[in-house]
């Protein structure tokens, strides 16, 4: 990969973790926990999925802060760009649309369909 396109990579990888961690200053997750003097048994089981659900999206934003620093790992390394499955290099438009990847769509495909026949045992 070029040097020019690395950087865009960079840049892009950059602008989304400073995004999502940011974004992570902002949600007080001690605030929620409390029912705010809630005594009605619906608004606290309503509170109690809110909190629920902002935890779920703060777990899927961890991972994806980790997939994001592990890509800028790969692109110190000079690798970036490259399926750690076949080898061969991941075609741009599959980095832009998804820059943390680390498979080429035909790997990807494959692994996914062995996941598939795996949970249907």
């Amino acid at each position: 990969m070029e040097a020019k396109e690395l950087e865009y990579f960079r840049n892009l990888l950059n602008a989304q973790l400073s995004e999502l961690e940011n974004r992570t200053k902002y949600t007080d997750i001690q605030e929620m926990a409390q029912n705010n003097g809630l005594q009605d048994p619906l608004d606290i089981a309503s509170a109690d999925m809110e909190k629920n659900m902002l935890l779920r999206i703060r777990e899927r934003e961890s991972r994806l802060i980790s997939k994001i620093k592990q890509a800028l790992v790969l692109i110190s390394e000079g690798v970036y760009g490259t399926c750690e499955i076949c080898g061969e290099d991941i075609p741009f438009k599959r980095l832009e649309a998804r820059p943390v990847t680390t498979q080429c769509v035909e790997c990807k495909t494959k692994e996914e369909l062995v996941e598939r026949i795996r949970q249907n045992k």
